[in-house]
């Protein structure tokens, strides 16, 4: 990873918007702090779309979708988006049909409770009642989870048939060939009619945790949030840039950097 001044200033004066993590990437302390914000204005304002793209679940997401300046927010790690229609409005649209949706989620269910019971310590997180298309399990939100009960998590998750990644808080679940990756695909499709493929080398992507690491693999311009150095050792793929800062200020610091250039 390399320090974010030396990103040259030509590769971010090409940017037409950013990707985002939201939980230690935007948010310090489980809060998005002014400077965070600030930044995602700024952006804007400059004419950059900024999409936050997390496994969080549609209904926590929902009030920052209405509230903060963004495009959309795409949720529950690529499975549903949550796109503004004008002042407080908001259309939610699914990758899956709702009869997947149902199945699934009952299925999931049924998954959920044997982690409980089986993985001591193994506690549901506390957004689950706003979860429509997967399941998280809290690691380091709420309680303390074991490193060794973590891979017991993923493991039992994937004997079921499920995808597994482990975010900065949280262990999630689904089932479905959805991921943050195809969830910027497909919202770059729904919002602007264009292929993220074709003009991936002008959209920038900031995380901090292993669950980025498909989006460090595709995006040149990929950025680490300092405190990623935390899963450093776990990541099979490194972002090419790390901020000074953690979390939000290390987001500022990114806007900044984008926002220095032009």
């Amino acid at each position: 990873m390399k320090p974010l001044d030396l990103w040259p200033a030509e590769e971010r004066r090409q940017l037409v918007g950013v990707f985002t993590d939201i939980d230690d990437t935007l948010t310090t302390d489980g809060v998005a702090t002014g400077d965070a914000l600030s930044a995602i204005a700024a952006l804007r304002h400059a004419g950059l779309h900024v999409i936050p793209i997390t496994g969080r679940p549609m209904g926590w997401s929902e009030p920052f979708a209405r509230a903060w300046p963004v495009d959309a927010i795409v949720a529950e790690n690529g499975a549903v988006a949550l796109i503004h229609t004008g002042p407080g409005g908001l259309r939610k649209i699914y990758q899956q049909g709702e009869a997947v949706r149902q199945m699934n989620y009952e299925r999931m269910q049924r998954v959920a409770r044997r982690i409980v019971a089986e993985i001591p310590g193994a506690m549901r997180s506390r957004d689950s009642a706003g979860r429509e298309t997967d399941i998280a399990i809290d690691h380091s939100e709420y309680t303390t989870l074991p490193a060794d009960c973590i891979a017991k998590v993923v493991a039992l998750m994937q004997d079921e048939g499920m995808n597994a990644t482990v975010s900065s808080i949280h262990i999630n679940g689904w089932l479905g060939d959805h991921n943050k990756l195809s969830g910027a695909r497909w919202i770059v499709r729904e919002l602007f009619r264009r292929e993220l493929d074709a003009e991936i080398g002008r959209w920038a992507y900031v995380g901090d945790s292993t669950n980025d690491v498909l989006m460090f693999e595709h995006f040149a311009h990929s950025i680490g949030v300092a405190n990623i150095r935390r899963f450093e050792a776990q990541l099979s793929r490194l972002p090419a840039y790390i901020t000074p800062s953690e979390r939000g200020a290390g987001f500022a610091e990114l806007a900044q950097a984008i926002l220095g250039s032009r």
